[in-house]
């Protein structure tokens, strides 16, 4: 019968990372992009509402993709460096603007593009919160 070997205490546990330097920098620069690029879509797609692609709405697709690359670089880089209320509360706002953003882009009003959003937001946090105090001290840094 095999037995885990003993850790020493008071040294917390870290997975193992199992990507190489090389392949997390590629995925620093991929990922917001592939957001970006899917987010502008959806929201070019839904502001056409299934009618024909024309460059004023590429144009705008790419433009909300833009947008939403530099705000995701923005808030990944800023959240870090806050305590983990602020860290989730920041991420909360992102998160419930983008989805209120591409639910006003189907022609809903503001308010309930607002309230949608306001849902949406406070789910979020609930579930980024419960994340980051589990997993972070008061100060921000990680424990597990």
């Amino acid at each position: 019968m095999a037995h885990a070997a003993p850790a020493r205490r008071g040294t917390p546990q870290r997975t193992p990372d199992v990507f190489s330097a090389r392949t997390h920098q590629a995925a620093k620069v991929a990922v917001p992009v592939v957001l970006g690029l899917v987010y502008g879509y959806w929201a070019a797609a839904n502001r056409r509402g299934g009618g024909e692609i024309t460059g004023w709405n590429l144009l705008f697709g790419f433009v909300t993709a833009f947008a939403f690359m530099a705000l995701y670089v923005a808030v990944r880089a800023l959240s870090p460096l806050m305590k983990r209320e602020l860290h989730a509360l920041l991420w909360t706002a992102f998160a419930g603007s983008a989805f209120g953003f591409l639910y006003n882009q189907t022609g809903a009003t503001v308010l309930r593009s607002t309230v949608m959003a306001l849902v949406v937001a406070a789910g979020f946090f609930v579930v980024i919160f419960y994340r980051y105090y589990t997993h972070e001290d008061a100060e921000g840094h990680r424990i597990r």
